[in-house]
């Protein structure tokens, strides 16, 4: 069995999906209104598909995030700075769970983290 698509309900679609396309470099299959509601179907070049729906009202549990693996460490600090010089709230990295990452509250209401490892040991390395 193969997963085909995870969902995201955000606030506003258009901005999540540029502000994924941008510094994810996700791609954007599809975007439409679906049902009353703005919808994006989107990949990255790994196969991997994400659903954004619009909703008004956008409620995630306290730990719900999105990971997004980078190659190394020093490329988690280079998305940090770029994050923060576009104007988006980040911490400095910190060791966490055996990766160096950080997490930020995405445009449209959900949380990313970026995370990457330079030890070959670490199961999501890039």
């Amino acid at each position: 069995m193969k997963l085909n698509h995870l969902n995201l309900t955000v606030s506003d679609v258009s901005r999540a999906r540029e502000f994924l396309e941008t510094y994810f470099g996700l791609t954007t299959l599809a975007e439409r209104n679906y049902a009353g509601d703005n919808f994006a179907m989107m990949t990255d070049d790994n196969g991997s598909a994400l659903s954004l729906m619009e909703k008004k009202e956008v409620s995630y549990p306290g730990t719900f995030h999105v990971g997004f693996v980078q190659e190394s460490e020093e490329r988690v600090e280079e998305m940090n700075r770029l994050l923060k010089d576009d104007g988006f709230e980040v911490k400095p990295p910190a060791r966490l769970h055996g990766a160096w990452s950080f997490y930020l509250d995405a445009p449209g209401g959900f949380t990313v983290e970026v995370l990457g490892s330079d030890d070959p040991r670490f199961p999501f390395g890039g």
